[in-house]
């Protein structure tokens, strides 16, 4: 009787089993995944129902405290501990407590390249309860000013290799803002942090300068284009901090790991998922100044890396580096980021050997977050019935003419079916917040969406059209309204075209993003309008965007045309220019290229056009 028993018991778990592995494929991956995002939650919440408000700053100083002696950054060969990062912070904090006028809950905005220096200012003003400010390098002149401006810092530290830049608006920033400068010798009107923290006491300060009131409360600014005009200032708290943090460990990283760090850090994927990532582990980063696709896998072997960060381009450059001998000879298992290929992940794959591809995806100021836990190629990220009960979202249909999401003869949005694109949007309430931007509410209220499905309802809109398939993988599929991505970076298309339009003999100028083939994302073509009886001046306008935007932003195209079509909104038609893009032979305005050799634009040829479908000339 026992022996049936246990033979019907074994057969109904091998049935079991079977049905699980056919209709439910994805059951146990689902199932440890979100057991870890409520794990962390609970923690969470245990501090706060304790009274604790731990930050990821707290974090930091416990393994400082717990272990000392570990390599928290290694930089050009360089390690620094995690007490040597605590002590030079605590100069820093000292530096700024004694020298300056700063409290607790004032701005300080950074302008630092990537080095150890930013971790160690960033830090030493967390640890006075300072909000610090991430200022994007590539950002320069007026757009500059205007970072400075938006989040309203009563301090500016510059690194001293950006000093230059600062010096040329010195005269522009405002009077109360005081101005550090990485370096011994500064130019005047500045001050040296470098000699203050000299003489500077390693002490640390108390703890009460920093404690935390709420994890809702502000900690940082990132700025990011939102979907117009210039870089808006993106409010971070303490809660999204941690969540960052959290992203590592959530992809199964531990303390023992390394993890190779070459993306910017005024972004949150170098702040918040890698630096403040390492903090979560208690493990180790190796921190580039910037990315080198010579010398990556060298970096790698050398320090020993197991994890590194990416975006798509990254891994595309890496794929195009001529092929050596022992490219799969290395420790690297999981790498994290967003924004690759299919084609360029099984490439990758199948020339680096057996990584694990983290592929995820978030905006930094947005309150919804996919991650691909299961590897699925392609995909950044899966969704169910239990993860939308954490993470809800809809995909909505969207009206590509207008420009705007659809709506039905009531006014509602509808969802779109499984396979068909659809805008992402996520409720805003008590669990999933949007703490929106710094200075005018007008920047935040332009990325909510109101009585979306009913009367009263809020949406955040995160401007990404995405996928969900039959199995419930999600797709990211495109970008909507006034922005594209090029080289990693989101390009406001009004903040481009304001700069053209400066031009005397411009009349109108409509910038959108056009995809050029073997490139992640799309580069920026700039259709233009001449004033009446004013000619064309290509050197002037190459000019007028390399002195006045970021690289990453200026428009590789331009199109001259007699007039634009505009949308019954009056807005300019993007969408047909988008899709005719920058082909010389569909296209009979007259299309240009821009040389950075010749410092100008240059007729786009059909031969010019080819060798660019070919990768002969590099965007």
């Amino acid at each position: 009787m026992l022996l049936s028993w246990l033979t019907g018991i074994g057969a109904g778990m091998i049935f079991l089993h079977c049905v699980q592995r056919h209709w439910f494929p994805y059951f146990w991956d689902d199932f440890w995944f979100l057991l870890k995002v409520v794990r962390f939650g609970v923690q969470i919440t245990k501090c706060k129902w304790r009274g604790e408000q731990v930050t990821v700053l707290d974090k930091f100083l416990s393994h400082a405290k717990r272990q000392p002696q570990k390599p928290f950054i290694i930089y050009e060969g360089d390690v620094y501990t995690y007490q040597d990062v605590d002590k030079r912070s605590n100069k820093v904090a000292r530096v700024f407590l004694n020298h300056s006028s700063l409290e607790k809950g004032d701005t300080v905005a950074l302008l630092m390249s990537n080095e150890p220096d930013f971790v160690h200012v960033w830090f030493g003003l967390a640890k006075l309860g300072c909000v610090v400010a991430f200022l994007n390098c590539n950002v320069r002149s007026n757009s500059l000013l205007h970072c400075i401006r938006t989040c309203e810092p009563k301090a500016l530290v510059v690194g001293a290799d950006l000093l230059g830049i600062i010096e040329e608006i010195l005269p522009n920033i405002p009077q109360n803002v005081s101005v550090w400068g990485m370096k011994e010798s500064v130019p005047q009107g500045m001050i040296s942090l470098i000699q203050k923290l000299s003489t500077s006491s390693e002490e640390p300060v108390a703890r009460s300068h920093h404690v935390a009131s709420s994890l809702k409360s502000t900690c940082l600014y990132i700025f990011t284009s939102g979907t117009t005009g210039l870089p808006k200032a993106a409010v971070i708290s303490h809660l999204q901090a941690l969540k960052g943090s959290a992203g590592l460990w959530a992809f199964s990283c531990t303390a023992d790991d390394i993890v190779y760090i070459t993306l910017p850090l005024y972004h949150s994927s170098g702040s918040l998922l890698g630096i403040c990532g390492c903090v979560e582990l208690g493990a180790t980063c190796v921190l580039k100044k910037k990315f080198s696709a010579s010398q990556f896998w060298n970096d790698c072997k050398k320090y020993n890396v197991t994890v590194f960060q990416y975006i798509g381009e990254l891994c595309r450059y890496l794929c195009k580096q001529p092929k050596r001998e022992g490219e799969k000879d290395h420790q690297v298992r999981l790498a994290v980021g967003n924004g690759i290929r299919r084609d360029v992940w099984r490439q990758f794959l199948d020339r680096f050997g057996n990584i694990k591809m983290c592929e995820f995806y978030g905006a930094t100021e947005g309150n919804i977050c996919f991650m691909n836990h299961t590897g699925k190629i392609g995909s950044v990220g899966r969704t169910n019935f239990f993860y939308k009960l954490f993470f809800n979202f809809h995909l909505i249909k969207y009206d590509f003419q207008k420009d705007e999401p659809l709506r039905n003869e009531k006014d509602w949005c509808s969802q779109v079916k499984k396979g068909e694109p659809g805008l992402l949007i996520s409720p805003v309430n008590t669990k999933n917040p949007f703490f929106g931007y710094a200075g005018s509410y007008r920047h935040t209220k332009n990325k909510l969406l109101f009585d979306v499905f009913k009367r009263g309802d809020v949406y955040f809109n995160t401007g990404d059209l995405m996928v969900q398939d039959q199995e419930n993988f999600l797709y990211f599929w495109d970008r909507i309204g006034d922005t594209f991505r090029w080289k990693g970076e989101n390009v406001a298309t009004t903040e481009v075209a304001d700069v053209i339009g400066m031009l005397d003999f411009i009349q109108e100028t409509n910038v959108y993003g056009v995809t050029v083939s073997g490139y992640e994302g799309k580069t920026g073509m700039a259709s233009i309008i001449l004033k009446p009886n004013k000619s064309l001046d290509l050197e002037k306008i190459y000019e007028q965007v390399v002195t006045s935007l970021p690289a990453y932003a200026c428009p590789r195209f331009l199109r001259i045309q007699e007039k634009m079509e505009t949308t019954g909104t009056f807005k300019l038609q993007k969408f047909q220019l988008v899709e005719e893009g920058f082909n010389p032979l569909k296209i009979s305005d007259p299309l240009y290229f821009m040389d950075n050799l010749k410092k100008s634009y240059v007729p786009l040829t059909k031969e010019l056009y080819d060798q660019i479908i070919l990768g002969e000339i590099k965007l």
